[in-house]
């Protein structure tokens, strides 16, 4: 059977997070992605009182692509068909997510065993306790381990939507999805946002792998020669890979992608255009106004007045 990542299942428990709910099948939504919500059975009520939208069962997990699992109690217990259909998925190759106390029902199914996860800082004592198999890091906004990727709960959910965004369809798509719901690409945030995803030992002749290393080192001094380091090939080879299959030169990929950060801190408000090229990857300040005044024909400070009243609601 074929996985289609953009098949998205969200799985509700009782006393599930309305919230995450809410905002997952926000951003997981057409025309990138197929969402359906489920539930173990009719009537599941969230938090607040209000009762899930449920379209299917627990069958909606076998012909999924991307399982999530929100926020839910601790006293909330995963019946044995919820933890079999979640092992039978992730077996089949699905990928898994999970929020905060959701993070412990894919423990519970034994998806976590040997894995990197995260929950909320609170609550990851005690998931360590109850499942000493998982690697837990309780810092991190969220963790991805590859097909198993686990956030701290709420909020945080939305920062590992938009890395799962930004995974499948790249950076342009990411940030208009953060930029419709007004959330910024990078957050400082309660716990620190930490993916440290390395570049698999395994080399192909997919560029994926290698963007995804570099899109969380833009804001590094990381040009053309370290990307073909990192990928293990020559520089020749890495451009001739980037034609064929992202449609740009490295340079101009690597440009493309800190100037979309740049543009992130400016709608946000930062007024220091030395802080905005620094953090950008852009370097220095007049660096970044040549960027900007090439490729949107705006200086920095006719952009941010142009955007950021709108995305920050000033």
């Amino acid at each position: 059977m074929t996985i289609r990542l953009s098949q998205v299942a969200v799985l509700v428990e009782e006393q599930a997070s309305a919230f995450e709910v809410g905002a997952i099948t926000e951003m997981l939504g057409p025309p990138h992605y197929d969402v359906t919500i489920c539930a173990p059975a009719a009537g599941v009520e969230m938090r607040g009182g209000l009762l899930a939208p449920a379209a299917g069962g627990l069958d909606t997990l076998s012909g999924a692509g991307t399982v999530v699992i929100p926020d839910r109690p601790l006293t909330t217990v995963s019946a044995e068909p919820v933890t079999s259909a979640l092992r039978a998925a992730h077996a089949r190759g699905a990928r898994m997510i999970a929020f905060g106390g959701g993070v412990f029902t894919l423990a519970a199914a034994g998806v976590l065993d040997g894995r990197r996860a995260t929950t909320h800082r609170e609550l990851a004592h005690t998931l360590q306790e109850r499942f000493p198999g998982v690697r837990v890091e309780a810092d991190p906004l969220f963790v991805d381990d590859g097909d198993v990727l686990t956030a701290a709960g709420s909020a945080a959910a939305l920062d590992l939507g938009l890395h799962v965004i930004r995974t499948d369809h790249g950076a342009e798509v990411c940030c208009a999805v953060a930029k419709r719901l007004a959330f910024p690409v990078h957050r400082d945030g309660f716990q620190s946002q930490s993916v440290d995803r390395a570049l698999p030992a395994i080399r192909d002749e997919s560029v994926t792998p290698l963007l995804t290393w570099a899109q969380s080192r833009l804001h590094e001094p990381v040009g053309v020669a370290e990307l073909a380091a990192a990928a293990g090939i020559s520089v020749a080879t890495l451009h001739r890979r980037f034609a064929a299959q992202v449609g740009v030169t490295p340079l101009a990929w690597l440009t493309r992608g800190r100037l979309l950060i740049a543009c992130r801190l400016l709608e946000r408000g930062e007024t220091r255009i030395e802080v905005v090229a620094r953090r950008s990857g852009l370097g220095t300040a007049s660096h970044l106004r040549v960027v900007m005044r090439r490729e949107l024909g705006l200086t920095p400070t006719e952009y941010q007045r142009r955007y950021a009243a709108v995305t920050t609601g000033r």
